[in-house]
């Protein structure tokens, strides 16, 4: 069985994802790491399944939901792929913790692959990407993946031990005058930062600055402070060029 898992706030990694499994064809299983109502230590994976995981990287690490739904999980030794998508700045070290999350619930990793998608915040950058280039190159990547599953070689991913601290500054949205009061950005936040009770509000303790609120809300009313929007203008020299994607197999 081929099982994916995807954590994909703002839709750039699922778009990553299924690139690359558009030359091996659908998955079995669809799992949505963003989903809170899941309970991820009841999925079953036996030796013999193969599974895509696909994280975006925050600050260059795992984003903490995520992480914490794959420790949940039970791989019982089942061959994964470890994908990391990232904003065309760099991805450091997620794809080494990718690795050790995959390795410490079960899973033996047998490939991985960074792939660059449209920046979450400052949306010009990376804008359109997975273009119609990286959708081809990315196929032949996830070909190239699933046979490297196939082999169940354990495949060493890039990356500092221990890492790198995650670099995200407090970018909690507001909902400041235009929220409708429809509860979607809550039922929908992977961290659960907002309340059902009070939409419009964010808990900054619990917001990972995913923008999955900013992104599905229906009225347009959450957004990213001014002050925040006119900081994150400022990482666009470190983002200048288009970045490459890669990808890890084991040496032959």
């Amino acid at each position: 069985m081929l099982y994916t898992f995807c954590f994909s706030p703002t839709g750039g990694t699922e778009k990553v994802l299924r690139a690359l499994t558009e030359g091996i064809g659908a998955p079995d299983r669809e799992w949505d790491l963003c989903d809170r109502k899941v309970d991820f230590s009841a999925v079953k994976v036996s030796q013999e399944d193969l599974c895509l995981f696909a994280v975006p990287a925050f600050g260059g690490r795992v984003p903490a939901p995520a992480a914490e739904r794959i420790r949940a999980l039970r791989g019982n030794g089942a061959s994964a792929a470890a994908v990391v998508v990232y904003g065309n700045r760099a991805y450091d070290d997620t794809l080494a913790e990718l690795q050790d999350l995959l390795e410490g619930a079960g899973f033996t990793v047998s490939a991985g692959a960074a792939a660059v998608a449209e920046h979450s915040i400052v949306r010009t950058i990376a804008s359109g990407r997975p273009d119609d280039a990286d959708r081809m190159e990315l196929r032949e990547f996830g070909i190239e993946l699933h046979a490297a599953l196939k082999e169940r070689r354990r495949v060493l991913l890039p990356g500092n031990r221990p890492y790198r601290p995650m670099h995200i500054g407090p970018i909690e949205p507001e909902a400041p005058n235009r929220c409708v009061r429809c509860g979607l950005c809550a039922r929908v936040c992977p961290a659960g930062a907002i309340p059902e009770q009070n939409p419009a509000a964010t808990d900054p303790a619990r917001c990972i600055s995913c923008m999955r609120c900013v992104r599905l809300c229906p009225s347009g009313a959450r957004e990213v402070p001014e002050k925040v929007r006119l900081t994150a203008l400022k990482i666009e020299a470190a983002c200048a060029g288009r970045k490459k994607n890669e990808r890890f197999l084991p040496k032959a």
